[in-house]
């Protein structure tokens, strides 16, 4: 990483896309939401992230999900910041599709935003508060809702290696749990909520 990409703090954004989804019964999604499908919840958020570039990760459903998440950044002019990688490993877990993400990213990021793709409702006021703490000189920062760490989460270059090192599908509470992150407080619950089954949807 250069020293002027460091100091300028680039963040880059990647949203985890490639699980099988199998309590939903599969295509998790691609199930319709709020007028569009489930995925475009996640990218909106990712999109109003201040960052350089959105990877999505691919893994099962990997050229509908891509299609997707191509017809969102175009529909709201985003279309050249958006990245498609594929996870290789998906199957292993929330892991394979992380370590690929992060393996994706240019050399000069200075951090990243992890994004799960079947959490649509983050609430967009705690992005900037969260790259506000890395810009601090915190390695890693939560948003917290009653007491409660959620998603998405924020990671300096500092934890790209240890990010890389991950095994399964526990994703990156090993290294949240271990370094502990900055805490920003969110207005509700959306850092929370996820879908996990067709009931979640509402």
């Amino acid at each position: 990483m250069t020293t002027e990409a460091r100091e300028a703090g680039v963040l880059e954004a990647v949203v985890l896309a490639a699980g099988a989804a199998r309590r939903f019964g599969g295509g998790k999604l691609l199930a319709p939401w709020r007028g569009g499908v489930l995925l475009d919840g996640a990218l909106a958020a990712a999109f109003a992230a201040p960052v350089r570039s959105v990877t999505v990760v691919t893994g099962a459903d990997a050229e509908a999900v891509a299609a997707a998440a191509q017809t969102f950044a175009e529909g709201i002019g985003e279309g050249a910041r958006l990245r498609v990688v594929h996870a290789a490993d998906h199957a292993e877990g929330m892991a394979g599709s992380l370590r690929a993400g992060i393996a994706s990213l240019p050399a000069d990021a200075a951090g990243v935003f992890i994004f799960l793709g079947d959490m649509p409702r983050a609430p967009t006021a705690v992005l900037a508060p969260l790259a506000d703490q890395l810009a601090a000189g915190a390695l890693c920062a939560a948003p917290m809702f009653q007491g409660s760490r959620g998603h998405p989460t924020v990671f300096a270059a500092a934890l790209f290696p240890d990010l890389l090192a991950l095994t399964g599908d526990q994703g990156a509470r090993k290294v949240l749990e271990r370094v502990g992150p900055a805490l920003v407080e969110a207005p509700d619950d959306g850092v929370l909520f996820d879908v996990d089954e067709r009931g979640d949807l509402g």
